[in-house]
């Protein structure tokens, strides 16, 4: 995986002076193309469970790339451009609602709560959600699950603020940077480097004041995960190892095997972020999505009136092999 991440990020770069260099990255069918939204230490049990060798103990090998965003992620996923999708399910959520004859189905989730963090361009070490009243923030993509969740927080904190969504996903930060809004969410390491830098000050986890909500999850075709079965487990057993190792290990020593997949960031760097996701309680230990979280997050969508109709959990939900997973990972 590491050599594949490499070859994209090369090849994305490349791309308008060479449009086949990513055909050089292509696996055989053995590979599993995963479409993240993004590319993010909130996201560290995923590149963990490569960098310890637990995928190539299921006897998987993972192609990744970016999406950029989650209607992206879900488009590659409908074309047959990745296996599995990686990304918020409200995606899926919005598939199901417009119907289709090969659904994509959740099979597992990885983290349960907003890993944004909120960067100002003062420090306020008092800072309050009452504070962006009136303010305009940078959170995320109309009917995405970032800008639907920093929405429903400030409804709950009876705050009225101005959302920003004309910017693309990955571009808010160099947007921010660039003088637009005056608040912009980013996930780590961004947020601590961009302070770091002293380019602006992080002010609260969005996270903590959003609360639980299933936020990314694996999903790929109904026909992928019927004919894969052992694929979708050795996936899901991998990334539950590397959950374990990651909320057991100090941080410094699981930066140092995360460092790989972060070019230019320091290994410093990478510990203050997985200390701020520890902090946070970001990720799942049991990858199967609860109906109670899923409930919520329809509410949330519901509340931003992105929600046509409501989708029954069944519907777009598998558990039964993430959780037989958790109990085999942990010994229960």
């Amino acid at each position: 995986m590491k050599n594949k991440l490499i070859c994209f990020f090369a090849a994305a770069m490349l791309a308008a002076a060479a449009p086949t260099a990513l055909a050089a990255c292509a696996g055989d069918d053995d590979v599993i193309r995963i479409n993240e939204v993004t590319h993010s230490v909130f996201y560290a049990p995923l590149y963990l469970a490569d960098g310890l060798g637990y995928f190539e103990e299921e006897g998987i090998e993972i192609e990744l790339t970016n999406g950029g965003g989650a209607d992206a992620t879900m488009a590659a996923v409908l074309s047959g451009g990745a296996d599995i999708g990686f990304c918020g399910p409200e995606a899926a959520i919005y598939v199901a609602i417009g119907g289709s004859n090969d659904l994509p189905m959740v099979f597992g989730q990885l983290t349960k709560r907003d890993g944004s963090f909120l960067v100002g361009r003062e420090a306020q070490p008092d800072f309050e959600w009452s504070d962006l009243q009136g303010k305009e923030i940078l959170a995320g993509r109309k009917g995405g699950v970032p800008a639907m969740t920093f929405e429903y927080a400030l409804k709950e904190q009876g705050v009225t603020a101005t959302l920003n969504y004309d910017v693309a996903f990955n571009m808010m930060t160099a947007a921010f940077e660039g003088g637009v809004a005056d608040y912009c969410t980013m996930f780590e390491p961004v947020a601590s480097q961009y302070e770091a830098e002293g380019k602006g000050y992080i002010v609260a986890s969005v996270g903590q004041q959003s609360g639980e909500v299933p936020y990314t999850c694996f999903m790929a075709k109904s026909s992928y995960i019927e004919a894969n079965p052992d694929k979708i487990e050795g996936l899901l057993r991998a990334v539950t190892r590397a959950i374990k190792y990651v909320n057991e290990t100090p941080s410094d020593v699981a930066a140092s095997k995360l460092a790989p997949y972060f070019d230019g960031t320091s290994v410093q760097a990478l510990q203050i972020s997985l200390d701020s996701y520890k902090a946070i309680d970001a990720w799942t230990e049991d990858m199967a999505m609860k109906e109670s979280a899923f409930t919520r997050l329809q509410d949330i969508i519901e509340s931003a009136g992105e929600l046509e109709r409501r989708v029954d959990f069944d519907e777009l939900v598998l558990t039964d092999t993430a959780h037989a997973v958790y109990e085999q990972v942990y010994g229960l």
